[in-house]
């Protein structure tokens, strides 16, 4: 009997992979162009001593996806739909008008990446590869329906184990490797604390808060058999503990490619002075020569599919919370015809994002602006999610439990210091 039941158990918990969704995505999608080019510039720079950022972000950026799918799945609505009942409008305008503008930069940054991956693959076509990657991503964002769509976000997840063929090609000192993550050698200078503040910045990113509370709605009004828990209390143990999973797994996964994009940047490029990476293309060229074609193939290839899965995040999020500020119909599982307004947000986000990369605008331009965005959204959205998770006329009886609460409010702490930071050594 003592022999079947950690079997049993471990049954239990296999069954609940294939019921990953939000969470898994969510934090596949915070590891897109632009942060693949974030964490190449950290390794490259500083070597094997920006290593400790990734465990430090780890459970700060947990506790805040947690309490976002909490927010959805518990109350049925998205974040922007919760943030109108405890701030004003124009307050919910403003942060929902700032993360338009930091998505559709990103995207821009992300399409230029991606088609710069694909011309450095194939030795052509550069621009005609962003088109091609911008239109497909809207394609599949409004013909296919949720249900069907996101099992291909979850396929794409996969492109992210290019980066960890990348490690596993290479010869590393792993007890360096783990020394210097423990104890880094670093000395406090602008530089520093200016890719402290981009690493944080990549990670805890608004786009992520709002698309998970709006995928655990998406994902309950799929379901005819649960909804939200404010109205079906007895599918709360069940839905929290699968949140639960989701999120760590997810942002696990996330952090583990991060450290990866980050530790092969330091051994190969920092180790040979090659130090000048702007962008995710930048880093698989300079990556060619020092570590091979095999590992060059592989970060080009993995460029592309974060970017194919990211984009889509970045311009459903932004629908999302204009939508849910404006009060209109929202939701992928919908037709086009019957949330006109959400799929316009959608197309303009992608359109503009498109004529970002055609503009004087360069990518790591681009890159900036969208992390000062960024930055200005997170303290205020943070702390306003903080205080809905926390709300017991919001929550009901699930209100996020304390350890949850101090980690959360400790992210918002290091965020608001991550920005004071980068406007002061400017």
């Amino acid at each position: 009997m003592s022999k079947d039941k950690p079997l049993s158990r471990w049954i239990r918990r296999a069954a609940r992979f294939p019921r990953l969704g939000p969470g898994l995505i969510t934090g596949a999608a915070d590891d897109d162009p632009s942060g693949i080019a974030t964490y190449s510039q950290a390794g490259a720079q500083f070597g094997l001593n920006m290593l400790w950022t990734i465990p430090l972000t780890y459970p700060l950026m947990s506790a805040m996806q947690m309490a976002s799918a909490r927010i959805g799945r518990v109350t049925g609505r998205g974040l922007a739909a919760n943030l109108r009942r405890i701030l004003p409008s124009w307050a919910v305008t403003a942060l929902v008008g700032l993360l338009f503008v930091a998505n559709t930069i990103n995207i821009g940054a992300d399409l230029a990446a991606m088609g710069a991956a694909a011309e450095l693959v194939l030795g052509w076509g550069q621009y005609v590869f962003t088109l091609g990657f911008a239109a497909l991503s809207l394609g599949l964002q409004i013909l296919v329906p949720y249900h069907r769509y996101v099992r291909f976000l979850k396929w794409l997840t996969l492109a992210l184990f290019a980066y960890f063929g990348v490690v596993l090609s290479m010869n590393i000192d792993w007890g360096e490797v783990a020394a210097r993550t423990v104890a880094p050698r670093l000395e406090l200078t602008a530089a520093t604390a200016t890719v402290v503040v981009a690493v944080f910045g990549t990670t805890i990113s608004p786009y992520l808060l709002f698309w998970q509370a709006s995928e655990e709605v998406e994902e309950g009004e799929g379901d005819p058999t649960t909804g939200p828990l404010l109205e079906h209390p007895e599918d709360a143990p069940e839905q929290l503990n699968r949140i639960r999973w989701d999120t760590y797994l997810g942002m696990a996964f996330s952090n583990l490619v991060a450290f990866a994009i980050m530790l092969t940047a330091a051994v190969t490029l920092h180790a040979a002075g090659a130090a000048g990476i702007e962008t995710s293309a930048d880093a698989a060229q300079a990556l060619r020569p020092i570590a091979g074609d095999f590992a060059f193939a592989l970060f080009s290839l993995g460029v592309i599919g974060t970017g194919l899965l990211a984009v889509p995040v970045l311009a459903g999020s932004a629908a999302y919370a204009v939508c849910e500020a404006r009060g209109w119909k929202i939701g992928l599982e919908h037709k086009p015809r019957e949330a006109v307004g959400f799929y316009t947000v959608i197309g303009l986000a992608v359109l503009v994002g498109v004529l970002v990369v055609y503009s004087p605008v360069t990518p790591i331009q681009a890159l900036f602006w969208s992390a000062v965005a960024n930055g200005v959204i997170s303290v205020p959205l943070m702390a306003a999610m903080m205080v809905v998770v926390s709300h017991r006329g919001a929550m009901g009886r699930f209100v996020a439990p304390a350890p949850l609460v101090v980690t959360g409010w400790a992210a918002t702490a290091c965020m608001a210091g991550a920005v004071v930071l980068m406007f002061v050594l400017r």
